[in-house]
């Protein structure tokens, strides 16, 4: 995969806890970044395709093997 560089700003206490992490976690700052945004992306990705597939189920409906028209009446349902 073809790489590039980027600059970041980061506040100087979450950049001195960051290499704390990385270090913690025997890997560089980038590796660390470059996974946590890899997972992020990912996610995103997965979410959209759940989604998509869920709009296709609605705009489809479900059949519950119910009739157009019932074959009972409301009086029917509520006779006590």
């Amino acid at each position: 995969m073809e790489k590039q560089n980027v600059t970041l700003s980061l506040p100087k206490e979450t950049l001195r806890k960051a290499k704390i992490l990385a270090a913690e976690r025997q890997t560089s700052l980038s590796a660390l970044l470059t996974k946590t945004l890899e997972e992020i992306v990912a996610k995103s990705d997965m979410y959209e395709i759940a989604k998509q597939r869920q709009l296709v189920l609605m705009e489809r409906g479900f059949d519950f093997g119910i009739e157009e028209t019932p074959a009972w009446t409301r009086d029917e349902l509520h006779e006590r």
